[in-house]
């Protein structure tokens, strides 16, 4: 059987972005590093939240091997994930006004804690709302987003405004509208999307420069082991009951 001539061309189009967020937004992961090891020398505490397909990345810093144990999920009830039936009920709680601070308010989530909004198009009255509210209740909002969409559609929040205009710190995905990589013919939509592989490695950046950052401040980062390994039972025990204070997901 020959290689897949469309499967090639992802690979390349991923790659091809990769790149790109490498280098053109290594500065803003370095400050949102930053700004996590800020949080965590000072005692605070990290959430992380993503509606739809974006919380994948959200979730793949939270309770992981190799991953910063203070990583908490913040989650909305019905937008996680497509587990929710109907799955199209997710879409629609996206651009409900008002969600965002109920859950916020119903959350540990407090003032001197960081927050790290993942949401592609940015654009919906959930993650507009989030960003807003935290940043008003003291929070560090670093943002996750494709700026093309702030800059070639409509908000959907009543302000008119997009994820990116109410964080500290915005790292772009360089995402295209519509979030597929690849056309052919004989196939009537685009197709491949790269968001989750950019998103998530955006995110893993972001807690390799945070480590780094923690390092240099002389305090050993919070990291968790694979429990498959010899030993990492025993060493994600110590890192949990030292962290147990900021750490959500066992309670």
């Amino acid at each position: 059987m020959s290689d897949s001539k469309l499967a090639g061309q992802f690979f390349d189009a991923a790659i091809g972005l990769l790149q790109r967020v490498r280098d053109e937004e290594a500065g803003s992961i370095a400050a949102a590093g930053a700004a996590i090891a800020d949080t965590v020398e000072a005692g605070g505490r990290l959430f992380a939240y993503g509606a739809g397909h974006s919380s994948l990345a959200a979730q793949d810093v939270v309770y992981r091997a190799g991953g910063l144990a203070l990583m908490n999920l913040l989650t909305v009830p019905g937008t996680t994930g497509v587990d929710v039936m109907p799955a199209t009920l997710g879409s629609a709680l996206e651009r409900v006004d008002g969600l965002a601070s109920a859950v916020l308010d119903s959350s540990p989530a407090t003032a001197g804690d960081v927050l790290v909004i993942i949401s592609l198009s940015g654009r919906n009255a959930l993650p507009v709302e989030m960003a807003q509210n935290a940043r008003a209740l003291g929070l560090k909002v670093i943002g996750v987003t494709s700026v093309a969409y702030a800059e070639n559609t409509r908000s959907r929040h009543t302000s008119g405004g997009f994820l990116r205009d109410h964080c500290d710190i915005v790292l772009d995905s360089k995402i295209a509208i519509g979030d597929a990589e690849l056309t052919s013919p004989g196939i009537e939509a685009p197709f491949a999307p790269a968001s989750t592989v950019v998103t998530s490695a955006i995110m893993q950046s972001m807690m390799a420069a945070a480590s780094e950052a923690l390092v240099a401040r002389g305090i050993e980062p919070p990291l968790l082991r694979s429990g498959n390994v010899d030993g990492g039972h025993d060493w994600n025990g110590r890192v949990m009951t030292e962290y147990r204070e900021r750490i959500f997901y066992r309670h």
